[in-house]
């Protein structure tokens, strides 16, 4: 076999190890060993004596990550046969590009050094893929055991970021012990050499047993109903006029107004009549007359739907750099919003924060509008951005004592966002989802699957409304206690407990991946200064004496 053969064989193994080892049907401990095959490649070519190697090592690494990105999310083509192939070669592209800053760096360090840096890098990275214009969560290597929620209930001091340096290390530890032994000799060796990195694996697991019996039983004293309406997001929910999905909410939901109902959610964009409803005048509008006089009847209940609004501009400069230019001199701003309304109450509204990026948002948009001006901002309703509010709000219920968090979708991604809700005093989240874009695929059920990790970092029971599924009551464990089947449409009553309790990541976020950035910055620096590679030049000459 050829060593080009041999070197193909280690990319792709490490692709498709990676997707084996995913959610929803994944093998999860395939993801301690993912990246192996991976390592040996990169330092397979930065020992041979052929050039190009840092091409070579980009080459290699990018099918990789493209087997890997394209086996866990070709699901997208349900939305966007375009918006695939972007998500996946650029996501592919941008981890590429790590993996050959670590090669280079490593190059630069003593040996354990340079995989220090590695395990920093990428933890950095994880994090600035999830806040910069082009985010795209699905693959942090943390997210992988969102099925498996007896191993990692101390996520509530860690966050995503304790699993994605649980796989990181098990990874290089693992690898460095393959390295060094021969294959020649004696299994023996090796096996107890593999006793550390088994123990890694099983101690955490352990202590997440003894940690999910810590967690409180409490009363389950809040009852909701979660309306999942099933409406076709492509062509059906556009036709319908906002008056008529009110209709359609109370045929659906008045049933259950006898079983003394806390809260009633509805889907995200559950109102989404041509523009929206215009922001400004909303208290004063049609739509939330009609809402109050339903509500009259359950007074004691707060009903939490996702809506559109809008808000127009006449003027010649654009209001923010969200705001759509209709023709000149009219701008429009839109918000895909959460609602809250209560009988004889004002109405309640959070704006969604985080956008899914090309649909609800164009990336760079600050830096591309200096070179195209409103080009960038007439696109014919190809991109309509969205405005976004700076801080979490919360929906205060007027019967009760309870506080909810109205997240949105894709918001439900985002670990440390999430905490924001929480801190402003959220008892439970309320989950607002359309995840029919993507079929029958496994791009809903990852969507539910992660949001279970938001469960246990904040310690928080959890209510999903979906439009076409799947909504549930999730507990502060991240136990799925009830659940719709998708495709149907339903209406699911259960019980939920208020929670008061601030975890330590609820406190402090995503501080492994900080103290990652700071490492990665310092051994990057040390690699850039040189200073490492001289040392270990040295070292080097005096072992070969």
């Amino acid at each position: 076999m050829s060593k080009t053969i041999k070197q193909l064989i280690l990319a792709i193994g490490s692709g498709v190890l990676l997707a084996t080892s995913w959610p929803i049907n994944g093998i999860t401990l395939l993801v301690f060993v993912g990246l192996i095959p991976l390592l040996f490649l990169e330092d397979i070519i930065r020992k041979d004596n052929q050039n190009k190697k840092g091409v070579r090592i980009f080459l290699y690494s990018f099918l990789t990550f493209l087997f890997w990105n394209g086996l866990t999310t070709w699901w997208l083509v349900n939305s966007s046969l375009f918006g695939m192939l972007f998500a996946i070669l650029c996501n592919s592209l941008f981890y590429s590009l790590v993996f050959l800053c670590f090669s280079w760096t490593k190059g630069r360090l003593a040996n354990r050094s340079g995989y220090i840096f590695f395990i920093a890098l990428w933890i950095a990275f994880e994090k600035f893929h999830l806040e910069w214009d082009f985010s795209w969560t699905w693959l942090t290597l943390g997210n992988v055991f969102s099925e498996k929620i007896y191993w990692i209930q101390w996520y509530e001091y860690t966050g995503v970021y304790g699993g994605s340096l649980w796989v990181l290390v098990i990874n290089v530890w693992i690898f460095s012990i393959l390295k060094k032994h021969e294959l020649s000799s004696s299994l023996k060796p090796l096996v107890n050499k593999l006793i550390g990195p088994l123990l890694f694996i099983a101690l955490p697991i352990v202590g997440s047993l003894f940690l999910y019996q810590q967690v409180s039983d409490d009363e389950k004293n809040i009852k909701v109903a979660l309306v999942q309406p099933n409406i076709d997001p492509y062509d059906t929910k556009y036709e319908l006029t906002n008056s008529k999905f009110l209709s359609l909410w109370m045929d659906q939901t008045k049933p259950f107004f006898k079983d003394s109902l806390d809260y009633i959610l509805s889907p995200e964009t559950y109102f989404p009549e041509g523009y929206g409803e215009e922001l400004k005048v909303y208290p004063k509008s049609i739509l939330h007359q009609d809402i109050q006089k339903e509500l009259a009847v359950i007074p004691a209940t707060q009903f939490i739907s996702g809506i559109q609004y809008y808000d127009i501009y006449i003027q010649e400069k654009a209001p923010s750099l969200s705001a759509n230019l209709v023709r000149k001199g009219l701008w429009i701003e839109y918000y895909n919003s959460a609602l809250g309304e209560q009988y004889n109450q004002k109405p309640q509204v959070y704006h969604k924060s985080k956008l899914v990026v090309g649909v609800e948002n164009l990336p760079m948009k600050s830096m591309l509008k200096p070179l195209l001006g409103d080009l960038m901002l007439d696109l014919g309703g190809t991109i309509a951005s969205r405005m976004t509010q700076s801080k979490r709000s919360i929906f205060n219920h007027s019967e009760l004592k309870e506080k909810a968090a109205p997240i949105i979708c894709w918001e439900s991604i985002f670990g440390e966002f999430v905490t924001g809700y929480v801190k402003e005093g959220a008892t439970f989240l309320a989950v607002i989802s359309n995840d029919a874009w993507w079929g029958e695929s496994p791009g809903h059920k990852q969507l539910l699957s992660y949001t279970r990790l938001r469960a246990i970092e904040t310690r928080r029971d959890i209510a999903r409304s979906a439009n076409t599924g799947i909504s549930c009551i999730i507990d502060a464990r991240g136990e799925i206690l009830k659940q719709t089947l998708y495709n149907t449409k339903t209406v699911l009553i259960g019980n939920i407990s208020s929670r008061n309790k601030m975890t330590f990541y609820v406190r402090f976020g995503d501080i492994i991946s900080r103290w990652a950035g700071f490492v990665g910055v310092l051994f990057f620096l040390l690699a850039l200064s040189g200073r490492l590679k001289e040392k270990r030049t040295i070292t080097n000459f005096k072992k070969s004496l």
